[in-house]
């Protein structure tokens, strides 16, 4: 028998607040999932109802993420690297192989390749794209509750034009990475 492969995806590369999360997914064979795709092109509805199918189905699923204060302490990149990791890591099944999207590897306890546009390509990776994106939106709408005025439930983050006049209006707060060049100018003093 094949040892499992998982796939493995991040979401929350590009925003100036919140976490980067990423998820490993293994699918079952016996139990395909229609309509895997890179969790970019689908739409918020559709997203929610295969995150309910994947976790239904799946052989073995997980989320790993990587901090706001350790996203401004080793870089993005590297942060998500470390994401991805602590997703495997968390797998209750242990992969054989992992399907990585991009064009960069994290440090694996098992054999890995990196696949450019594998979200979009390759089933387990769009699976893991897909529970990366539900789960850091969902996160992203519960932090809107306690930030409020940041528009956070609506742009994720994303450094839209309104996320960057509330910064200016309202300020930095803990979960604004202050690595990221807006951010930054604005703790200098530069708007």
């Amino acid at each position: 028998m094949l040892e499992p492969v998982c796939g493995v995806d991040e979401a929350g590369r590009g925003p100036l607040a919140g976490p980067v999360v990423a998820a490993a997914v293994i699918l079952d064979p016996q139990r395909p999932i229609a309509g895997l795709d890179d969790s970019k092109k689908l739409t918020e509805k559709r997203r929610e109802a295969l995150f309910e199918e994947i976790r239904d189905k799946a052989l073995a699923w997980a989320l790993g993420r990587a901090e706001v204060e350790e996203i401004d302490r080793i870089n993005i990149l590297q942060a998500s690297l470390l994401a991805m990791q602590r997703a495997v890591q968390n797998l209750a099944v242990a992969p054989g192989h992992a399907q990585v999207d991009g064009n960069k590897l994290p440090r694996l306890p098992c054999s890995a390749e990196a696949i450019v546009g594998g979200d979009g390509s390759v089933a387990c990776i769009s699976a893991a794209s897909i529970m990366a994106k539900v789960s850091r939106d969902r996160e992203m709408r519960e932090l809107d509750r306690h930030f409020p005025g940041y528009g956070l439930a609506r742009h994720k983050g994303y450094p839209t034009r309104a996320h960057l006049e509330a910064l200016r209006n309202l300020g930095v707060t803990e979960i604004h990475r202050r690595s990221f060049a807006p951010v930054r100018r604005l703790l200098e003093g530069q708007s």
